[in-house]
């Protein structure tokens, strides 16, 4: 913020009122803030008014901004007479606020800005606690792709309706530019038992982990095979079907597609319809016609939406109950991994929501 900022001054009050009310107050709060607007009317620049009350420029804008708002009032919210108390309901209110408008905050960050804003102070200990009370929230911040759609559960909900159009009549994945060979059911494919739905994705579990905090006596220490799995994990779970766990070497489409014949081969005689992300294995034109020819159709997330996909959740449970068990080889922790699956995909909780937002309206259309 430049030193020689003015902002229009709405002059609430006259320079006599001014002087009138600076004389008869003996809250020091209420001087600052007096003295503060005294200062602009004086033509003094937010900066200069702010600093010679002890306060930051920021803290200027934003006593400035109240004042223009509401004159007195809002400048002065809940000063009474006496010993005030430390933040009344009002106070807390304009706290939210502020702390909406700058998060996150840090610990020390959000200390400074009650001694400027408020001019109190809560012992470290308690400020926890009193942060929670107003309903916020200390936790890591989840990243957001700077790819993702502002409108990602719309693009998800017309992507989900319309693989649910029975009235269409082209392959629901194929594209302007594909070839037209190809884009028929195998002759063993039958769909008309109703609707699967599932979701697809790949992960990277491992037998260890080094985040669970145990007690001990002596060192920290805990002895265990090196097993670490070099192939991906690549599942299905399915919401009505039989859900799908795989070690290929890699997510070549090639594999996909192996992924999407054993979905088939466990889940037969329905239509199936798979949710999963934009991996360049799974928008090809080789893994959507294989879907088709499936009886798969292929629902796309919008890109960078990994949230919009229930599996997500599975392989996180799946992670955190996995490393603390010691296995005495890759075969075994691959068997670990699929009985942890099974049991973890036959649950419908991981996906409550999704159900909820995008699903209900086709729930006489599963099978």
């Amino acid at each position: 913020m430049g030193g020689d900022r003015r902002g229009e001054l709405v002059r609430h009050l006259s320079e006599e009122e001014l002087d009138r009310l600076l004389d008869e107050a003996d809250d020091p709060k209420v001087v600052k803030r007096l003295t503060f607007v005294k200062r602009l009317y004086k033509g003094a620049t937010y900066e200069e008014a702010a600093d010679d009350v002890g306060k930051s420029a920021s803290t200027g804008s934003r006593w400035a901004r109240r004042w223009n708002d509401g004159g007195l009032g809002q400048l002065t919210p809940n000063f009474g007479g006496g010993r005030p108390p430390k933040l009344g309901d009002e106070e807390q209110e304009c706290l939210l606020e502020l702390l909406r408008e700058g998060q996150p905050w840090k610990a020390q960050e959000v200390h400074q800005l009650l001694d400027e804003e408020f001019d109190v102070e809560y012992h470290p200990d308690y400020l926890g606690r009193f942060l929670r009370n107003l309903g916020l929230s200390y936790a890591k911040p989840r990243p957001k792709r700077p790819s993702r759609p502002e409108n990602a559960d719309e693009i998800l909900e017309e992507r989900v309706a319309d693989a649910f159009d029975e009235e269409t009549e082209t392959a629901h994945n194929k594209r302007p530019e594909d070839e037209d060979e190809g884009w028929v059911l195998d002759d063993d494919i039958c769909t008309d038992g109703g609707t699967i739905v599932g979701f697809c994705d790949a992960s990277h579990p491992q037998p260890y982990d080094n985040s669970h905090r145990l007690w001990y006596v002596d060192d920290p220490t805990l002895e265990r095979p090196l097993v670490k799995l070099d192939e991906p994990a690549v599942g299905c779970y399915t919401l009505n079907g039989e859900s799908v766990l795989t070690f290929p070497e890699d997510q070549s489409k090639e594999n996909i597609c192996a992924l999407l014949e054993e979905v088939r081969e466990q889940n037969p005689g329905t239509r199936i319809l798979l949710v999963l992300d934009n991996f360049s294995s799974h928008i090809c034109e080789h893994t959507r016609k294989r879907a088709h020819q499936l009886g798969i159709d292929l629902v796309f997330l919008p890109v960078g939406s990994p949230h919009l996909n229930p599996i997500e959740q599975v392989w996180k449970v799946l992670k955190r109950n996995a490393s603390p068990i010691v296995v005495a080889s890759e075969s075994a922790f691959r068997t670990l991994a699929r009985r942890l699956f099974n049991t973890l995909t036959d649950r419908l909780g991981f996906a409550k929501s999704w159900i909820d937002q995008f699903l209900s309206p086709y729930l006489q259309k599963l099978s």
